[in-house]
């Protein structure tokens, strides 16, 4: 009985696997602090308020991330809403990035900013997000222009996300975590197996040369 439960403990033994994951109270800690599932923050003038974002694990071992940021107009006046999505690489490395304005019943949709075609192929960790983080702003900028949106708080917009892009970077962790395997099943023996002896240390004079 006791072979079996032994058997079964080697069997099952944990393996550290790698991942990563997003520290979510130090995202919100450099926001402002969380209060429940939000926090208000402004900037340039105007008045944001960023969603603790969603975490999906992707099938490659990386991490899909998803935040919610709106831009609080007043009471009078109806929010504007956006959203970023962010793909990150097992490694850490950001793989792409798009974010959606929704403005006076208008959508407005940066294109996917992907780190091989945008931020070249060479690009990885810290350069790779913020050549990333730059063209994404850079897209949404552009297509608010084209919009002519002209409210302070709405033309900021872009950099709001670029905010909120470069802190959920930042907040970015890698970790090790157990995961059960399986490995196969030795063959028993009818003897019990006998331990191995160590081999015999060889103890020589400090400065002695070995003998050829």
């Amino acid at each position: 009985m006791i072979r079996i439960v032994l058997l079964c403990a080697s069997l099952l033994a944990p393996r550290l696997m790698a991942g990563i994951d997003v520290d979510i109270d130090a995202y919100g800690e450099s926001l402002g602090g969380w209060k429940d599932n939000t926090v208000d923050y402004a900037l340039s003038g105007a008045n944001y308020r960023t969603y603790k974002p969603e975490i999906t694990p992707s099938p490659d071992g990386g991490i899909f991330v998803s935040v919610r940021i709106d831009h609080r107009r007043g009471w009078l006046a109806s929010d504007d809403h956006a959203v970023l999505e962010v793909s990150f690489a097992p490694d850490g490395s950001v793989s792409s990035a798009k974010s959606t304005l929704a403005i006076q019943g208008r959508t407005i949709s940066s294109d996917l900013i992907r780190s091989s075609a945008n931020a070249g192929a060479k690009l990885t960790g810290a350069e790779g997000a913020v050549k990333v983080g730059a063209n994404l702003v850079a897209d949404l900028s552009s297509k608010l222009l084209l919009e002519k949106i002209v409210e302070a708080g709405r033309v900021s917009y872009p950099a709001a996300v670029r905010h909120n892009y470069n802190l959920l970077y930042q907040a970015l962790r890698q970790h090790t975590e157990p995961s059960l395997t399986i490995d196969p099943p030795a063959a028993e023996s009818e003897e019990p197996a006998k331990p191995a002896k160590a081999p015999a240390l060889e103890i020589k004079p400090y400065g002695e040369k070995e003998k050829k």
